[in-house]
């Protein structure tokens, strides 16, 4: 896409494992600087594992993970934990401290990251607070917000050290309507204002392949294909359209490996 110094982060023939089943296999892909880039797969095709691979906490078992020039799974810890520093991640399922406030689990990537002084956390906290429209909220525990809510919060966190990175991780499941569509405007605006470089992890076709600028489709450990959104929706890679377009036969198999049903039952 781009050369080396316009990249943020540079994956290269990138193999990864869980045991002996096989995740990701020679994974290569690019992130251009300031840029929003989805990576589209079903479920469990290794989505989630390519981000914590970004973030170092996982390694691989070979190939490289570049980030802003630096190999992840070469630094050491003290080196790892200022690069996490620079990123924001925005997870799956929220991952809100449930005994702390909406304020106090927005504060807590300043306090643990910074040497700020509680006064200009306290701005920080509540100009992105005003961002995602839950400036009033603050005093509430997670408890009480409703799902799009708590992402809202999430996505405050995500972004309130103004990251070179964020990372979203599913941003849109589970959401109604009305939230999906604030939290996707709120991503690309905030990518756009920030200046920063975000990557989207998502099986949410229709959604974002209205806000972003690049996409990558990840099947059966490989990116099967990439390229801008309208050709990614013009594409005529059989995986590819079978899962732009959600059809429900193709490639893709719905099933898991496994035996047939009819000899795990005992009938055969």
């Amino acid at each position: 896409m781009n050369s080396a110094s316009d990249n943020l982060v540079e994956i290269t023939d990138l193999w990864f494992n869980y045991g002996e089943r096989e995740i990701l296999k020679g994974i290569n892909l690019k992130i251009p600087r300031g840029k929003v880039v989805a990576i589209l797969g079903a479920s469990g095709c290794g989505k989630s594992t390519l981000l914590r691979l970004i973030g170092g906490q996982e390694k691989p078992a070979r190939g490289s993970v570049k980030v802003d020039g630096k190999i992840v799974h070469e630094l050491d810890s003290d080196s790892l934990y200022q690069l996490r520093r620079e990123m924001g991640m925005m997870f799956q399922a929220g991952g809100l401290f449930t005994d702390l406030s909406v304020y106090e689990n927005i504060a807590f990537p300043l306090r643990e990251n910074s040497d700020l002084p509680e006064e200009l956390i306290r701005s920080l906290i509540l100009m992105k607070l005003h961002v995602v429209g839950l400036r009033g909220a603050r005093a509430l525990m997670p408890s009480a917000l409703s799902g799009g809510m708590a992402r809202r919060v999430a996505l405050a966190r995500a972004i309130v050290h103004d990251p070179m990175l964020t990372m979203y991780d599913e941003p849109f499941a589970g959401l109604d309507p009305i939230s999906l569509n604030v939290i996707a405007d709120l991503i690309r605006s905030l990518n756009d204002a920030l200046g920063t470089t975000s990557i989207i992890v998502t099986y949410d076709v229709s959604e974002s392949l209205k806000l972003v600028d690049y996409v990558y489709v990840i099947a059966d450990g490989v990116v099967v294909g990439e390229g801008t959104p309208e050709l990614m929706l013009a594409s005529d890679n059989p995986v590819v359209h079978q899962f732009v377009h959600a059809e429900p036969d193709g490639p893709i198999a719905f099933h898991y490996p496994a035996q047939a049903i009819g000899v795990q039952l005992g009938l055969k």
